[in-house]
This record gives C-alpha cells, structure tokens and sequence, in this order.
C-alpha cells in the first residue's frame, strides 16, 4: 500500500511492509519504490521494510523548480527519516540509489545501522558511459516523447535499444510493471520536466565530494554485485 509524508522537501511516497528494525531501500532512475516489493514480503517478518519515491519519480510530489540532485535526494531521505521519526536504518541502495544511498551515509553516518550497496553508481562513474545515450536523447527535449512510446508499444522498454540490458531477463517484465515504472513520470508536463532536470543533475561531483568521508565509514557493509551489468562493471564493487 503506498502512503506518503510531508518533508521539506515535498510530500514523499513510500511503500512500507512489516515490523522491527527498519530497513530503507533505495531506487535507481526510471523507477520508483516498485522494484523493492518482493523483498519488503520476504523481509517482513524480520524488518519495517520501507521503499521511499525519490525526488521526481514516483508518488512523491514537489515544489516546481526545486534541487533535484543526488545530493538533495540524499538530504531529502535525512528528512524522510526525521518526519517518519525513525533514528537509524538499515539502508539499501542500487543503481543510482545506491550512488544516493552512498552520500546520505557519508553526510549521515550516525543514522545507519549498516549499509548494503548492490550495482550503482560510484567513485566518477556517475553517470555510466553505457546510459549516455539515454541522457542525451532527454537533453535534447525527446524525454516524453519516448516514455510515451515505451508506453504504448511495452515492447520497446524491453528492447536492447532502451532498457533492455539494465535486465537479465527483460521478456520477464510485465506490462504492469512498466506501468507503474514510467507513467508517473508523463501524468503531466511538469512532472516530466522534474524527471528531466533529475537526469540532468547526474554528476559524479557528488559521489567525489564526500569520498573522504565514505572512506571514514565504519558502518557493516555488504556490496553484492552482478557480473554481467553494462552500466556497472565488476571495478565499481571495488
């Protein structure tokens, strides 16, 4: 069930499932809290699993105009946490969330009880060469003209020209799934634009700017990392 908390930084959705300890799971681009749903089930007997919208994506609502970087979405989980009065998590961050997930606990070491970071964004591999392309066909104004197509043919979400290789298995993607992954993000122009300017603030300063304080981190962590990933090869886990 999605819920949603006021912040500073807008009204944040999130999907929530169990109880105990909580665990704060964190999405990359192009999606929402949606990819996390199996394990907030098969972690709910064990955690208050909790599957937060970034800034742009998903059932969170901002203010127009307002910082959407991967510092401010960092800054925005701090403020996530504060509103759902919850002190420390157990964070988990992949993709671009796991580049995310890396700057909130550098920023905010106090608030992580220990720190699972599966293949992301990291060091100045931000953003990877291989979703260039993607990044450059948003620049140049085309961002919802193809959601919309991926939307009306799902085959074209799943084709090896899009996103395809960010899947093991892309025929295994529903329609549903697309669904809730790409039509928030066309609901309206600004929302689009949102996810534009999203897009745009991708950076690797962000991730260099605190790697003398990830380096300093002493939180438990766990980095499991496919092998086949085009966006993340194997280097980055290291």
């Amino acid at each position: 069930m999605k819920h949603s908390v006021r912040t500073p930084s807008g009204r944040i959705g999130y999907l929530e499932q169990g109880r105990g300890p909580v665990a704060l799971f964190v999405h990359g681009v192009l999606l929402n809290g949606h990819p996390w749903r199996r394990q907030l089930t098969g972690l709910s007997d064990i955690r208050r699993c909790i599957a937060v919208d970034l800034l742009a994506p998903g059932a969170t609502e901002i203010a127009s105009g307002q910082d959407v970087s991967v510092t401010s979405n960092a800054k925005m989980l701090k403020e996530f946490l504060d509103a759902l009065g919850i002190d420390k998590v157990d964070l988990v961050g992949n993709d671009s969330g796991g580049g995310i997930a890396q700057i909130f606990a550098s920023l905010f070491p106090a608030r992580v009880r220990t720190l699972t970071l599966t293949d992301c964004d990291a060091h100045d591999n931000w953003p990877p060469e291989a979703f260039k392309p993607f990044l450059a066909m948003a620049a140049a104004g085309k961002l919802r003209e193809t959601l919309n197509a991926m939307l009306s043919d799902k085959s074209l979400y799943r084709s090896e020209k899009t996103l395809g290789p960010a899947y093991e298995h892309p025929e295994r993607v529903s329609d549903e799934t697309i669904e809730t992954y790409l039509r928030p993000l066309v609901a309206n122009e600004e929302r689009t634009h949102d996810f534009e300017r999203f897009l745009a603030a991708f950076d690797s300063k962000h991730t260099l700017a605190v790697e003398s304080r990830l380096k300093a981190l002493t939180v438990a962590t766990l980095i499991a990392w496919g092998t086949g990933d085009i966006y993340f090869d194997t280097v980055w886990s290291h």
